[in-house]
């Protein structure tokens, strides 16, 4: 059966979940992504967002991998960046170019946002992730750091 690529929007609730559960098995992180999951309005209001992009790859009606993204306007040009926050596949449809076809379908959608590029962060041992970016674009050898912050839900 042929992936399609579709950009979801405030219309695509249980695409977004799909995409969630997707999320938590890939990353082996069931808790995060589904435990304490925010309520239908809230991620209609994501979905929304023209800062935040979804972008699932669909086997028929079945979300079997996804992106998401932030756009962030710059002040020192007028321009954007795209980051990719989250890109999973899971794991019998990986080794088929669906991770490919997300970043390319997510290209246009950057562009008319007026980003310059789209960055994505590898974590050194994930070389499957290292491999596809690097066929993709160029490494940046940077440190990343996170700084705690005290927030209540």
């Amino acid at each position: 059966m042929a992936i399609n690529y579709v950009q979801l929007n405030g219309d695509h609730l249980e695409w977004m979940k799909q995409l969630m559960d997707c999320f938590g098995t890939v990353f082996e992180e069931p808790e995060n992504y589904g435990h304490k999951r925010p309520t239908d309005a809230y991620l209609t209001e994501r979905l929304n967002d023209p800062s935040f992009i979804a972008l699932v790859a669909l086997e028929g009606d079945q979300v079997v991998a996804g992106l998401v993204a932030y756009e962030l306007k710059k002040f020192e040009q007028a321009r954007s960046e795209v980051y990719i926050y989250d890109l999973g596949v899971y794991e019998r449809f990986r080794r088929q170019g669906i991770a490919t076809g997300l970043i390319n379908a997510l290209k246009p959608i950057a562009k008319n946002m007026g980003a310059w590029v789209i960055f994505v962060q590898a974590d050194y041992v994930d070389e499957p992730a290292i491999k596809l970016y690097d066929s993709l674009g160029e490494k940046e050898e940077v440190l990343h750091f996170d700084i705690p912050v005290q927030w209540k839900p």
